[in-house]
């Protein structure tokens, strides 16, 4: 932690850091290195006098907020910037932008966790701020660019700062009763050592298929693993294939072994507590549940451990995940503070490593090198700095970068991804031929009608690429 210190701090400012940290909650060490990195700050426009309105999502590590709102907070009072920061249910923010741009006035970042590309016609683009942020750091990730940038327009409709890695989630303990003390490495692991397990100790998985995000994100590297996917790298509609027709089969079998029906009925935070409840074997998640249990249920948190994507029939250049969360901050055109939201994403991304810290690494950087203790030999995930035992518990995630790739891969998360990630269209794919409502071919040519026509809808607004 030594490095995040970044300069001694006058009287006036440890007076200042030591109200904040009362206030907000936040132990004064934090407060300090708030108040050193907001009075370091050094805007490139003058910005003074303006103000911030920020929505985003109630992150999934309530630490994080608390210092987040401090830590904006401590740069507007430094910069003369009125910041007010909102926070919502994730759930929630799709619905609360498309409001906001109806009435023409609103906050003037909005942040959500997967792409709504959807909307980039009604965004400032973000091109300028995301090459100044490369100009200071290095290349953003590839996977973080295609989560917000539009191939077809040339623009930036988003400014994606980081990401959580989506690994999955074990009980050592139960999987150590089916002779997989490191947990499933394949999806046909799972299926054999999740059926043993429910059957055996009456323990089910947790994986997803209702209206909601991480059920459409499990899907979708389900899809992958099987050599499937819904676009092509040319934007093209490529979901009625056998490689997605013989992944939701296998997710018929699954379901039908080793889970129950109130996975058609979950929200984004069930897969959570079943884990932090003890009652579930396996999930795919981040590392929030975790973190939730290391505090709550610690004798649970002991148990969990974590794995890289499974490898299916698409080998192990397939064995892919999304990102968890992918942090995507969007400029709506009806902002009057367009310069000041951009200098404040440059010094969110100056800053990062303290916004992963805070995190509890859950925040992984789009620019590593702002953070280069998460991955360094003997770093963050190495050695766990928030007391995982053992300390190197968080080693399968050292590669996360590797493994993680956007929202329609092998394509762009463009507009027709978007407005489909936020459908039910992929999770009911896979409910229908779980429920036996339908084959998994019937199933599969369903989905793919839905998907062609929105494809076709955003394509002749000229957002989307390919239909050849």
């Amino acid at each position: 932690m030594q490095h995040l210190f970044r300069r001694p701090t006058s009287r006036r400012g440890f007076m200042k850091a030591t109200a904040a940290a009362m206030a907000a909650g936040l132990p004064l060490s934090s407060a300090l290195r708030i108040e050193a990195m907001a009075q370091a700050s050094t805007p490139t426009a003058d910005i003074a006098g303006t103000s911030l309105k920020i929505l985003q999502w109630s992150h999934f590590i309530p630490a994080y907020d608390t210092w987040f709102d401090a830590f904006a907070q401590a740069w507007g009072e430094a910069n003369d910037v009125d910041v007010q920061v909102d926070h919502i249910n994730t759930a929630d923010i799709p619905a609360a932008l498309a409001a906001e741009l109806s009435a023409g006035e609103g906050h003037d970042l909005i942040e959500h966790i997967s792409s709504l590309a959807q909307y980039e016609k009604s965004m400032v683009p973000m091109n300028d701020v995301v090459a100044e942020a490369s100009a200071r750091h290095g290349d953003q990730l590839a996977m973080c660019k295609a989560n917000s940038y539009n191939p077809t327009t040339g623009n930036f409709y988003g400014f994606v700062h980081g990401y959580a890695p989506d690994p999955g989630n074990f009980r050592k303990s139960l999987w150590e009763t089916v002779d997989m003390p490191d947990g499933p490495s394949t999806w046909d692991e799972l299926l054999a050592g999740g059926t043993r397990i429910r059957t055996e100790q009456g323990v089910q998985l947790g994986i997803g298929m209702s209206n909601e995000i991480d059920s459409r994100m499990a899907a979708q590297a389900m899809m992958w693993a099987f050599g499937g996917s819904v676009q092509d790298a040319n934007e093209n509609v490529v979901v009625n294939s056998p490689e997605v027709i013989a992944a939701v089969a296998y997710m018929a079998d699954l379901f039908k072994n080793t889970m129950t029906e109130e996975v058609f009925g979950w929200t984004a935070a069930s897969n959570n507590q079943l884990m932090i409840a003890g009652q579930a074997s396996y999930i795919l998640n981040s590392i929030s549940a975790y973190r939730t249990a290391q505090e709550a249920q610690p004798e649970v948190a002991a148990d969990v451990f974590f794995r890289s994507p499974l490898v299916g029939p698409g080998g192990e250049s397939m064995a892919l995940a999304h990102g968890h969360a992918v942090f995507n901050y969007q400029l709506p055109a009806f902002s009057a503070n367009a310069a000041t939201a951009q200098e404040f994403l440059l010094y969110l991304v100056d800053n990062y490593a303290d916004a992963c810290y805070q995190s509890k690494l859950y925040n992984y950087p789009a620019w590593p090198a702002t953070t280069p203790d998460l991955l360094a030999d003997g770093g963050w995930v190495q050695n766990d700095p928030f007391g995982s035992e053992p300390p190197d518990k968080l080693m399968p995630m050292i590669n996360a970068n590797d493994w993680t790739v956007n929202l329609g891969w092998p394509g762009p998360a463009n507009a027709a991804m978007g407005e489909i990630f936020n459908l039910p269209t992929i999770p009911n794919m896979m409910a229908r031929a779980a429920t036996g409502l339908a084959t998994p071919e019937e199933s599969v040519a369903q989905a793919e009608k839905e998907i062609q026509a929105i494809f076709e809808k955003w394509r002749s607004e000229g957002l989307v690429g390919g239909g050849s």
